[in-house]
């Protein structure tokens, strides 16, 4: 994936140029905002949404871990809480019976 340049410039972005830095719609941006306690853009004087670069870092890894590691959004949000999201915890008696399965049908088979 490129890597994601933040202008060293600038100390606030707009929500249009937020997204073309992230690399994501700026709808996604808003929703991500709902989201995630840790995106709290400022509001200029037309109460439009005005991101700081710590802001920009935060969104380029969630990003990163609901794109690259296809995290879910909860999952993410653990990340960013300093938490291990569980990896399929409620599926793994199932995966296991299944498994279990497989190993006999295998035996038969074989």
């Amino acid at each position: 994936m490129n890597m994601v340049q933040i202008p060293e410039n600038r100390k606030y972005f707009r929500i249009g140029e937020a997204s073309r830095i992230v690399g994501v719609e700026p709808y996604v941006l808003r929703y991500w905002e709902s989201e995630f306690s840790q995106i709290r853009p400022q509001r200029a004087d037309s109460n439009q949404r005005t991101y700081q670069k710590q802001d920009l870092e935060t969104l380029v890894e969630i990003k990163r871990l609901l794109y690259e590691e296809k995290m879910t959004i909860e999952g993410a949000r653990l990340r960013f809480k300093g938490e291990r999201p569980e990896k399929t915890a409620p599926l793994d008696p199932v995966v296991n019976e299944i498994k279990a399965e497989l190993r006999q049908i295998l035996k038969i088979l074989g």
